[in-house]
């Protein structure tokens, strides 16, 4: 007889969701979805909004990463009103989001992923969590808090809010750095630096390489990756061009403007989420593991692939050594978390440069802004992938329309693919228990969605 088994709802994830897994009569699997049935709505409730309430508005989208969205909404304000914000205004918005994603990759791995191979995959839910983590090391775990502790009250007290944001304004930031705040926040993040190298130290050391097999194996499939490089090829979280490349490593590179004549959106039945693909590739869109059609993936593995290089030095070393162990373009879902560690020490490098750059405490942070008809489109790396914000406004600077497409929603094809790839690899005969329900939920967890 066949049966259905049920997974909700997936656990240490920042979101909400389920897997369904329908077995055959023989007990194997028939197929895998997961289900993300979450509506949020807010490209229809901003319409007739100020736009420049946006910004505000739209970091309620997700408490994790309020200040992304944040900020690509600025940057899609500012093309709206056709403002370009001063230099330090710019780097005042980046300075705040690489030291938001140096906080958010530590929470991630250490409080979300770290369980599935510190505690192990196979273990006891009961300990396989941040608890079991805290009591398996605790003199680490304390290390953990205090750090990510760190990162958020930088943000805390510059920018006076850490998850509602409301610094970055249209034409720039609203207050200036001044020299006391400089150092003490350079000092502070040359400490998040040290632990992040610690971390992908102690990863590579004594967490990945037990499970090496697993991590080769889990939830893999073939597909593309998009992600932001600046002009010389190097990963860039805030600014610069986006590469959409395929499984065979070539790519199309394109400015966020132009978004729509690249990625296209896709409804299936059993989610509320919009499934991007990859328009420009002239191949519709399936998810079928043997021939899958526009599926690419976001987030930290897909920047890692797309990018020749890395902009700063330690992440450049990491890079290079995950580069000749596992080639370009990575595919193997779980190195989702080698990657992460990699960019978390690119994020801490990338701020102390904008920390010791002279013009970051020039009092010039605003341009002058006038509300007027227009388009603009915002686009950041998230902790989980390229977000985009696309606007238009009326001649009031009224929002007309919007448009979104936040960084998981990039990957909600690629996760199903992993899902089904995992259930298929694992479940056989009817043999289903905890550890392996984990093991597939882990393949989700990877894509941190």
């Amino acid at each position: 007889m066949s049966q259905v088994i049920n997974i909700q709802p997936i656990t240490r994830i920042e979101g909400h969701a389920s897997i369904g897994i329908q077995l055959d009569d023989d007990g194997n699997v028939r197929d895998a979805k997961l289900n993300v049935m979450s509506l949020r709505g807010f490209e229809k409730f901003v319409e007739g909004k100020p736009a420049e309430e946006l910004p505000r508005i739209v970091s309620r989208i997700c408490g994790i990463c309020p200040w992304m969205h944040h900020l690509a909404s600025n940057k899609a304000v500012d093309g709206c009103f056709g403002v370009t914000p001063t230099a330090t205004g710019h780097k005042l918005r980046e300075l705040m989001q690489t030291i938001a994603h140096a906080e958010d990759k530590l929470l991630h791995f250490f409080f979300l992923a770290a369980a599935d191979f510190v505690i192990g995959p196979d273990s006891d839910y009961a300990v396989r969590n941040v608890i079991g983590i805290a009591k398996a090391n605790p003199d680490l775990a304390k290390q953990v808090v205090k750090t990510r502790q760190m990162a958020k009250m930088i943000l805390d007290k510059f920018s006076s809010k850490t998850i509602h944001p409301v610094a970055g304004v249209p034409g720039g930031f609203a207050k200036p750095m001044l020299e006391e705040e400089r150092k003490d926040i350079l000092a502070k993040m040359h400490q998040i630096l040290d632990f992040a190298l610690f971390t992908i130290d102690f990863a590579k050391k004594d967490v990945f390489p037990k499970y090496i097999d697993v991590i080769q194996n889990l939830g893999i499939i073939n597909t593309g990756f998009i992600g932001t490089v600046d002009d010389n090829g190097a990963l860039n979280l805030y600014d610069g061009s986006i590469r959409l490349m395929k499984a065979d490593g070539s790519f199309a590179s394109f400015k966020a403007h132009d978004y729509a004549d690249y990625i296209g959106e896709q409804v299936v039945p059993f989610s509320y989420g919009k499934f991007p693909y990859a328009r420009c590739w002239d191949e519709g869109f399936s998810m079928d593991l043997d021939q899958p059609k526009g599926i690419y993936r976001a987030n930290t593995l897909a920047r890692i692939n797309v990018a020749d290089k890395m902009a700063t030095p330690r992440a450049q070393a990491e890079l290079e050594e995950f580069r000749a162990q596992f080639g370009r373009p990575a595919q193997a879902t779980l190195l989702y978390h080698y990657a992460r560690l990699i960019e978390e020490v690119y994020a801490c490098e990338r701020a102390i440069e904008i920390l010791e750059d002279s013009e970051i405490t020039n009092p010039d942070v605003r341009a002058k802004v006038e509300p007027k008809a227009g388009r603009g489109v915002g686009c950041v790396e998230a902790p989980r992938g390229t977000l985009i914000h696309d606007y238009s406004t009326d001649e009031n600077g009224l929002i007309t329309r919007a448009n979104m497409i936040v960084g998981t929603t990039h990957n909600l094809g690629p996760m199903n693919m992993s899902v089904n790839q995992a259930a298929r690899t694992l479940i056989k005969d009817g043999h289903v228990n905890e550890g392996i329900l984990n093991q597939i939920e882990m393949a989700v967890r990877a894509y941190d969605p």
